[in-house]
């Protein structure tokens, strides 16, 4: 059966296939269209394969939230390019929502689930798009938060570089309020990244590392071993004030801590508001990437 143009550009439009691959796929299987989309697939798997040893350190952190539970989801790429175009974006929130309305809790669940109206799973659809897009990608992470009542608002920063999650604890009716609060807090957390919550949040063993230092500093500056624990004290709560969110000075008004903020919100709204977690996702942070030699590749492919 002759390959026809139109059914090429059918084909096309169908896959997100390049054109010759499209074309190439139809004369293997004699026009048939359905077996042409099962060759391009197995094709593609071939072809991400391929790129699966490709460093993905860019992409995209997307944030879903439904009633009272959100979901953080980082899903990566290799160019900052592919992370801005619209079947990337679209596959980041559509397992997003995914992962959220079936309450899994990590990626190796999420790639189980199906993908809406393509008859695949979410590992193979992102199979196809790796096929599809060109570019190694990788479902790197996902989180959730959940409250018992009151609100989680999300908050994402620069496109996706920072996705952060914010839950507020209250009985109020003011949803409103809540989620203007839980979102100059969420860009507090995007900002000033603190790594606990509260005192109570904070490891032992970091309390105690952090105790050793300051003791050996106070030591090695000559201070007397009778007023070293007091030293010690007072600098442990200047090392509180900066690594727990409620105690550092609120980016919008640093004459104010983070709780005087919410205390005074609360009162405003006349409820009790109480910030139960939050979650902070960098972009690739972790991830370690490849160092390029423009040089050394130039002289690579000019010989």
């Amino acid at each position: 059966m002759a390959v026809s143009a139109k059914m090429v550009k059918d084909l096309r439009e169908q896959t997100g296939v390049g054109m010759m691959d499209c074309k190439k796929a139809l004369e293997e299987t004699g026009g048939d269209m359905e077996a042409a989309v099962d060759w391009l697939r197995k094709k593609g798997l071939s072809s991400a394969s391929k790129k699966a040893g490709r460093v993905a350190a860019d992409g995209k952190v997307v944030a879903v939230v439904e009633g009272t539970q959100g979901l953080l989801l980082e899903v990566n790429t290799e160019t900052d390019f592919t992370s801005k175009n619209e079947n990337f974006v679209a596959f980041a929130e559509t397992s997003a929502r995914l992962g959220l309305q079936s309450g899994v809790t990590d990626v190796e669940q999420l790639k189980t689930l199906g993908y809406p109206e393509t008859g695949r799973s979410v590992a193979d659809e992102l199979t196809q798009k790796i096929a599809t897009i060109g570019e190694n990608m990788n479902l790197r992470r996902l989180v959730r938060l959940q409250v018992t009542q009151g609100v989680v608002v999300p908050y994402i920063h620069m496109e996706g570089k920072i996705g952060v999650l914010v839950g507020l604890e209250s009985a109020s009716t003011d949803g409103a309020g809540l989620a203007s609060l839980g979102k100059k807090l969420a860009m507090h957390v995007a900002a000033s990244a603190p790594p606990w919550l509260n005192r109570t949040a904070v490891p032992a063993e970091a309390v105690e590392r952090e105790r050793a230092i300051l003791a050996e500093q106070a030591r090695s500056s000559g201070k007397p071993e009778s007023i070293i624990d007091k030293m010690v004290a007072g600098r442990l709560d200047k090392f509180y004030g900066e690594s727990c969110l409620l105690e550092q000075p609120f980016v919008m008004d640093p004459d104010q801590k983070v709780n005087d903020v919410v205390v005074a919100q609360a009162k405003a709204m006349g409820t009790t508001i109480t910030v139960s977690g939050f979650v902070r996702y960098v972009l690739g942070e972790g991830i370690q990437k490849k160092e390029e030699d423009f040089a050394a590749e130039v002289a690579k492919a000019a010989g």
